[in-house]
């Protein structure tokens, strides 16, 4: 009797969650999902063309039927980095959602982030090979952690890593320097200042590595990431991010 009480228990909160409807993370509309169908439909349901590299948004003349394509600056100057995916451009209203997880606790939307980008993922994925052996998050500092309560990375990576059905490994990669905020700093700024920020925790030789991030502004970031990962034999790097800032 007692097992079936606690286990009751257990089941208790999905059961009431499934049935009972939450509101819209954009519109505040009643929903059973994180958002609602109309929003879902408004804003998430993309069809514009992005560089297969880093994520930016391609101008219309770009948009011819083949499987790989890259952005200028990809192909004038390649990243360390070779993939990236990407949900939508960061600009209103779904910068609103990253900022709510990262801000203000609202962790829903780090489950829906990291479904939408699975399915992203194996909507472009050629063949088996190009699933990551990891999945890591781009780690924060300790002190912004500790201020924080949680890495929003990480609350995307996890569940992200479970429906690809790969591995997670939420201390792989570590920050060494608590660097000043890359929002407050140009490109030039942004990518000596992470430069020598991190360092990998455990062995990546040949191994293809996922990381993950809510947003991608610069890249500068994840191309020190990349760099580190590179460095310490990692095979291959692909980026998962819920938003990516256009260039201008």
């Amino acid at each position: 009797m007692q097992c079936f009480a606690r286990g009751l228990y257990s089941v208790w909160p999905r059961a009431m969650h499934a049935a009972l409807p939450n509101l819209c993370a954009l519109c505040g509309n009643l929903s059973h999902k994180t958002l609602c169908d109309g929003c879902d439909t408004a804003y998430w349901d993309e069809s514009r063309l992005r560089c297969t590299v880093c994520a930016v948004p391609l101008p219309a003349s770009r948009w011819v039927a083949q499987a790989r394509y890259r952005c200028a600056d990809c192909v004038a100057e390649p990243p360390p980095f070779d993939a990236s995916f990407a949900l939508a451009d960061y600009q209103a209203p779904l910068d609103t959602l990253a900022v709510g997880l990262k801000f203000r606790a609202r962790l829903m939307l780090a489950h829906d982030f990291a479904q939408r980008l699975a399915r992203l993922a194996r909507d472009n994925w050629l063949d088996a090979a190009e699933r990551p052996d990891v999945i890591a998050p781009v780690p924060l500092a300790r002190r912004r952690l500790v201020e924080r309560g949680y890495n929003q990375a990480w609350q995307i990576a996890r569940p992200l890593a479970r429906a690809l059905g790969v591995r997670s490994d939420a201390t792989l990669l570590e920050r060494t320097l608590d660097t000043a905020p890359q929002s407050r700093l140009d490109l030039d700024a942004r990518r000596q200042n992470v430069e020598r920020a991190f360092r990998v925790a455990r062995t990546v030789r040949g191994l293809h590595v996922g990381i993950v991030d809510d947003v991608m502004t610069s890249g500068a970031t994840l191309e020190a990431l990349a760099h580190t990962l590179k460095a310490a034999g990692a095979r291959r790097v692909t980026n998962f991010v819920a938003l990516r800032t256009p260039k201008n």
